[in-house]
């Protein structure tokens, strides 16, 4: 844990961090965002599941918000054909499945902290916690984790999973112990979970995106 807390130190002396800092200003502005927006970005994390971010941002820079909401399910998949998504049918089924919650940002809004996460993996198709968790902390809240494969696998890499477990599948149990830890490495980095995600997620890709 403590080599992972270092590598994080030691880029948070980089001008990583001003980008860190700039993703959280922009997540955090997303409360003030519309339904329409939020309703797209929910589109996002479906779109990003077992593919990536650049496509999942490619894909929705070509379909408008109006078009997530308002295509029919044949029509959108191709759309999504044509802006590269993968598993475009099943993708398209799972975003007009998803339209009963058009009204998102209000939904979650009117929910207690605790159940946010719960309600959207309970009822967002193609939502697990890693989907639920992108989409909480881009729409403004920073204090869940988002254990993708890349955060997995530095976690992995640096002890966070027991040795009798490295070869386990990122199941719900799992995901709530790595979340744990995790959550006491942002505490003392001074970072919150989501933006603790960017700088893991910057040792594995190179990258920040959102």
């Amino acid at each position: 844990m403590q080599k992972l807390i270092q590598e994080i130190k030691t880029l948070m002396q980089t001008k990583q961090k001003q980008t860190v800092k700039q993703r959280k200003k922009e997540f955090l502005a997303f409360k003030n965002h519309s339904n329409e927006e939020w309703f797209s970005e929910l589109c996002f994390c479906l779109l990003t599941a077992n593919t990536s971010a650049e496509m999942g941002i490619r894909v929705q820079k070509q379909i408008s918000a109006k078009q997530f909401l308002s295509l029919p399910e044949k029509k959108l998949a191709r759309e999504l054909r044509k802006a590269g998504s993968r598993f475009y049918n099943r993708r398209a089924n799972f975003i007009c499945s998803a339209r009963k919650f058009s009204g998102i940002k209000e939904i979650l809004k009117s929910l207690p902290e605790k159940e946010k996460r719960i309600f959207l993996v309970k009822n967002i198709k193609g939502f697990g916690l890693k989907e639920a968790s992108h989409f909480l902390r881009n729409t403004g809240n920073l204090n869940y984790a988002i254990i993708d494969k890349h955060v997995f696998n530095v976690a992995k890499e640096n002890k966070l999973i027991k040795e009798e477990k490295e070869s386990i599948k990122l199941n719900e149990k799992t995901y709530f112990e790595l979340e744990k830890k995790l959550k006491k490495i942002a505490e003392k980095l001074n970072l919150t979970l989501g933006e603790l995600d960017l700088f893991l997620w910057f040792t594995k890709t190179g990258k920040i995106l959102k």
